[in-house]
C-alpha cells in the first residue's frame, strides 16, 4: 500500500465502521425494537430502540474528552488503536447478542451498553483520525481529510445495500432471526483489518515535533481555556453539514409519509446519494487544496442555501420515485463540496498540540446540538407552518450560520506554508 493510501485507510476504517453500525442500527430499528425492546405498544418499543441511539450520541462528548485528550498526550496512533478496539467490541456484542426471548432483560441492557461503547469510541475517532490525516502532508490537507466524509458515505451505502439485499432475498422470519445482523458481521471483518493497518503505522512527524516543543499536560482544560473561539467557530461551520446529513436520511421518510411513495424508496435513494458523495468528496478536498478552503466552503454554503427551497419545490410539484431520485442525486452532488474541505478547515483552526482535543469536542458537541436539534425543529416547523417546504427553511438558516462561521474562521487559519507549533497558552 502506497505512502498516501495506507494512512487514509488507517484513519478512515474506524470512521467507516462507526457509520456502518449506526446506519444499520437505524435502518433495522423496527426489527431490533421487536427483538430487544419488546412491548405491547409498538411505538414504545421503537422509542426505546431509537432512544438507545440518542444515548450513544449523548455519550459521544465524553469519548471526545477522553480519547481526544489522549490523542494530544500520547499521540494520534495510540488514540486510534484504543478507539478501534472499543468499536470492534461494541460491534461484536451487537452481532452475536441473543434477543429478549432468549436472555430476558439482559438483552436490552447489553444492547444499550454496546451502543454506549460505540458512541464513546466514535466520540474520539473523528478528532484523532482527522488530526492524523491532515498531519501527513501540509500541502494536501483538504484531500487527505476529505476521506473522513467519503468513508462515512461509503459506510452508509454499504450498510443500506447489505440490508436491501438481505431483506430482499430472505424471508421475513430469516431477516428477523439473523439477516439484520449481516452489516454488523461485515463490520467485524473491517475492524481487524483496520487494527492491523494502524498497528503498523508510526506517529506523524508534525505531531512528534510539536509535542516535543509544546506538549499539553492538561489538554482538555488548556484547550477549553485557550481555544474557545476556535471551538465555537468549528461548531458553527459544522452546523449545516450535520443538518444536511439528517435531511438526506430524512428525505425518504418524508416522501413516504407526505406523498405515499413505496418503502423501497428509502433503500434506493440513500444508495444513490451516498455513492455520489463517495466519488465527489475527495475531489472537493483536492480542489480546496488548489483554490483555498474558504472560497470553496463559501461557494458550497451558498449553493446549499440557494438550492434548498427549489429542491423541495421540485419534489412537491411532481412527487414520484423518479423525482425523488433526481432530488437526492442533486443533494448528493451539492453536499460533498462542503463536507470535502470541512474536516481540513476544522483541523487547521487548532495548533497541533491541541488538535485532537479541540476537534473531538467541537465535532461531537456540534453533532449533538444540530443532529439532535434538526429533527425536532423540522417536525415543529412542519406542524407550525403547515408547508412541506419547512425543512428547507431550517437548512437555509443553518447555511447562513455556517457561512458566517467560515468567513470569520479564516482569521484564525494559518496557511500550510506558514504553520508552526503554537503555544498552548496562546489566546484567540
Amino acid at each position: 500500500m502506497s505512502g498516501t493510501w495506507r494512512p487514509v485507510a488507517a484513519a478512515s476504517v474506524g470512521n467507516a465502521l462507526e457509520w456502518l453500525s449506526f446506519t444499520a442500527y437505524t435502518l433495522a430499528g423496527s426489527t431490533i425494537a421487536e427483538q430487544f425492546f419488546p412491548s405491547e405498544d409498538e411505538k414504545s418499543s421503537l422509542l426505546l430502540a431509537f432512544g438507545t441511539v440518542a444515548l450513544a450520541y449523548v455519550i459521544r462528548p465524553v469519548g471526545a474528552l477522553v480519547l481526544g485528550a489522549y490523542a494530544d498526550r500520547a499521540g494520534r496512533m495510540p488514540a486510534l488503536m484504543a478507539s478501534i478496539r472499543i468499536m470492534v467490541l461494541a460491534t461484536l456484542i451487537i452481532t452475536f447478542l441473543p434477543g429478549y426471548d432468549t436472555i430476558g432483560v439482559a438483552a436490552p441492557i447489553a444492547m444499550v451498553l454496546a451502543m454506549l461503547l460505540q458512541g464513546f469510541s466514535a466520540g474520539g475517532e473523528f478528532g484523532s483520525a482527522t488530526g492524523y490525516l491532515v498531519e501527513q502532508n501540509a500541502d494536501r490537507r483538504g484531500f487527505m481529510a476529505s476521506w473522513q466524509g467519503a468513508s462515512q458515505a461509503f459506510a452508509t451505502v454499504l450498510a443500506t445495500l447489505l440490508l436491501a439485499i438481505t431483506s430482499g432475498v430472505l424471508t421475513d422470519a430469516q431477516f428477523d432471526a439473523w439477516g439484520w445482523r449481516v452489516p454488523f458481521a461485515v463490520g467485524l471483518l473491517l475492524g481487524p483489518v483496520g487494527y492491523y493497518i494502524r498497528k503498523n503505522l508510526s506517529e506523524t512527524p508534525e505531531f512528534s515535533q510539536a509535542r516535543g516543543a509544546h506538549q499539553l499536560r492538561q489538554p482538555v482544560a488548556q484547550t477549553l481555556r485557550s481555544h474557545k473561539t476556535r471551538m465555537a467557530l468549528c461548531i458553527g461551520i459544522l452546523a449545516v453539514s450535520t443538518a444536511y446529513s439528517y435531511l438526506i436520511t430524512y428525505m425518504p421518510t418524508y416522501a413516504i409519509r407526505q406523498y405515499g411513495l413505496p418503502a423501497s424508496t428509502s433503500f434506493t435513494t440513500v444508495i444513490i446519494t451516498g455513492s455520489v458523495m463517495v466519488l465527489i468528496a475527495p475531489l472537493a478536498g483536492h480542489v480546496s487544496d488548489v483554490i483555498g478552503r474558504t472560497r470553496l466552503l463559501v461557494i458550497a454554503a451558498v449553493g446549499i442555501a440557494v438550492s434548498g427551497i427549489p429542491l423541495f419545490l421540485l419534489f412537491q410539484a411532481a412527487p414520484s420515485f423518479t423525482t425523488m431520485a433526481v432530488v437526492m442525486t442533486l443533494m448528493g452532488l451539492i453536499k460533498p463540496w462542503y463536507t470535502g474541505p470541512l474536516a481540513a478547515r476544522m483541523a487547521e483552526l487548532f495548533p497541533t498540540t491541541a488538535r485532537g482535543t479541540g476537534l473531538s469536542i467541537s465535532y461531537n458537541v456540534g453533532a449533538v446540538i444540530f443532529g439532535g436539534l434538526t429533527p425536532v425543529v423540522v417536525t415543529w416547523l412542519l406542524a407550525t407552518l403547515g408547508t412541506p417546504l419547512a425543512p428547507a427553511f431550517w437548512l437555509v438558516a443553518l447555511a447562513a450560520l455556517s457561512l458566517v462561521s467560515v468567513l470569520v474562521s479564516n482569521r484564525y487559519v494559518r496557511p500550510a506554508s506558514r504553520i508552526r507549533p503554537v503555544s498552548p497558552h496562546e489566546k484567540v
